[in-house]
């Protein structure tokens, strides 16, 4: 996992934190292994992976349920029907228009949107909200994501009253760029595209010296004269994210445009922060056990 994946993670911490709520976390490990040159056990080893970073961000146990789709769409019946009354109301033609499916895709690409959806449904979960449909019907869900996920739950809030639940509600997170700049990616197959949570000091530091783009000037005069481009530099984006001083940040944005900071400065900045994020984490995974782990997946009621 990338920083750009710990974004929606970060904020739905707080959300629960602020509202004391339930937490599902659902593991596409399925979708992972549809979409790429994987194998399934590949694919299912790599969630469980991804489950102790997400641990590492400091969920509450006794709220919190984390679930691979492997391990749980078929032991779970209450799931699976749900997914199928889903199923039922889109046509292969909407799919193909929201997603974009064409003849050459295989057909589980084309059934995973409903696999999606279905946690965006308390009926999916009878171990957390029970099975009174009268009940389950009044709980509402929110969804923070990242706006790539968008097209999975429009269709979803579109389902949803054709199956007698309210329709989950949604926070996309704004865009985090990859290093190279706005107009780019991140990847999780290009190791220089983004800070890893697995990165080391020195790591984070040769990748933003030398990667993270910059809205400096070509010269140091002429950078002291003009200022830098706050609004395409990626080492001032990255810091209005990981950055909780605001005043410090203003000030980082006053002096950068001033030309009173040169990026070389700027950037010394982000680095600061990103390895004592990064290392915070990391010592926050080595204590997500792989029995921590599987209390936090195991099905089971939660304290609502």
């Amino acid at each position: 996992m990338h920083l750009g994946h710990l974004i929606p993670f970060i904020f739905t911490k707080y959300l629960q934190d602020v509202f004391n709520v339930p937490l599902v976390v659902q593991l596409t490990d399925d979708e992972k292994f549809l979409w790429k040159n994987l194998t399934a056990d590949e694919c299912h080893e790599l969630a469980y992976k991804n489950a102790r970073d997400i641990i590492a961000c400091g969920f509450d146990m006794n709220k919190t349920f984390i679930f691979s789709d492997f391990d749980y769409v078929g032991g779970c019946p209450e799931f699976y029907k749900t997914v199928v009354k889903i199923q039922k109301c889109v046509t292969l033609n909407q799919a193909r228009a929201i997603f974009g499916f064409t003849d050459s895709d295989c057909i589980g690409k084309i059934s995973f949107p409903a696999i999606q959806a279905a946690p965006s449904f308390a009926s999916a979960f009878p171990a957390i909200f029970g099975r009174e449909h009268d009940k389950l019907k009044k709980i509402k869900c929110l969804i923070p994501c990242a706006i790539d996920q968008d097209p999975y739950f429009r269709m979803t809030r579109d389902v949803a009253p054709r199956i007698g639940f309210s329709k989950p509600a949604l926070i996309h997170s704004t865009f985090f760029p990859a290093l190279q700049g706005a107009k780019t990616k991140m990847s999780a197959s290009d190791g220089n595209s983004s800070i890893f949570l697995t990165d080391t000091p020195n790591q984070i530091k040769n990748k933003v010296n030398r990667e993270a783009f910059s809205g400096g000037r070509d010269t140091v005069e002429e950078h002291r004269k003009l200022g830098g481009d706050t609004s395409v530099d990626v080492s001032y984006k990255y810091l209005t994210f990981f950055l909780e001083d605001d005043d410090k940040l203003q000030q980082i944005k006053e002096d950068y445009e001033a030309g009173r900071m040169l990026t070389g400065e700027l950037k010394k900045e982000l680095i600061k922060v990103l390895q004592e994020l990064v290392a915070e984490h990391q010592k926050r995974r080595v204590d997500a056990t792989e029995d921590i782990v599987k209390q936090f997946m195991t099905p089971r009621s939660l304290s609502l």
